[in-house]
């Protein structure tokens, strides 16, 4: 029997905390190796420091965070499109072996270009100090490939495509979608920031509360484009129909 009132909706927000939870858990402890290497990464104090981390950083993460926060999109994608009762472990564990190799290739081509860009910043920032204005170029240009990479993330969670193709999509919604690419990084970037503050939510809210409201967006962009699709594929319809009608009518006055 469904519970309603007050108590019906904490028993459905218990839910969703054990949810969100169990499913940012499981994200953190399948890609374990990276975070700990992301708190040296963290505590650098010098460029020489963060070279030295950086590296091992994007050689780590292909072959962890990648496919964890994959399956972590699959199971968000499941909730966003109404089956919130999908048991977590089957369903992560499940997405994390089927997409295991496409998230790896995304995860080298992404972590090469974040390394690069990471570590440019920080010698335009803190060694080139007369080009220092264009250490900002660079934190655009990451933004820009962390927009590119949530769209990956949900593009691989949802449908099934070649990797080229995969990086060619997320980057023509990354461009082409520029307002709500903005929103969904503006979003996340919130979710970020009140982790930061509230830190107890890093270990069980963080990765999954950004990964629903990424695929949430993400599913917004891709409903309107099915639908414009189909109003354009309607309107061609009508168009040839319309076209074919003008030549019966024509064929018609010319046998009489």
């Amino acid at each position: 029997m469904e519970m309603r009132g007050m108590m019906g909706g904490f028993y459905k927000l218990s839910e969703w905390i054990m949810r969100l939870s169990v499913t940012n858990v499981l994200w953190l402890l399948t890609s374990f190796p990276f975070w700990l290497m992301m708190i040296a990464f963290l505590t650098a104090e010098n460029v020489a420091q963060l070279q030295a981390v950086v590296i091992p950083l994007a050689i780590v993460s292909p072959f962890t965070l990648f496919p964890a926060t994959s399956a972590m999109f699959s199971v968000a994608r499941k909730w966003v499109l109404g089956d919130v009762d999908v048991p977590l472990l089957k369903t992560f564990f499940r997405s994390y072996k089927q997409n295991y190799l496409q998230a790896m290739i995304g995860g080298i081509f992404y972590a090469l270009l974040f390394a690069i860009l990471i570590i440019d910043f920080q010698v335009y920032l803190k060694q080139l100090t007369d080009f220092q204005i264009l250490a900002y170029l660079f934190v655009a240009l990451m933004i820009l490939l962390l927009i590119s990479l949530l769209h990956f993330f949900s593009l691989l969670s949802h449908f099934h495509m070649k990797t080229v193709q995969l990086f060619k999509n997320a980057l023509i919604l990354t461009i082409g979608r520029p307002i709500r690419s903005l929103i969904m990084a503006v979003g996340a970037v919130a979710v970020l920031f009140i982790s930061m503050r509230f830190t107890f939510l890093l270990p069980f809210f963080f990765g999954s509360i950004i990964s629903v409201y990424t695929f949430y967006n993400f599913n917004l962009v891709i409903q309107k484009m099915m639908l414009l699709k189909e109003a354009a594929e309607a309107a061609q319809a009508n168009e040839t129909a319309d076209e074919d009608g003008t030549e019966s009518g024509e064929d018609k006055k010319s046998q009489s």
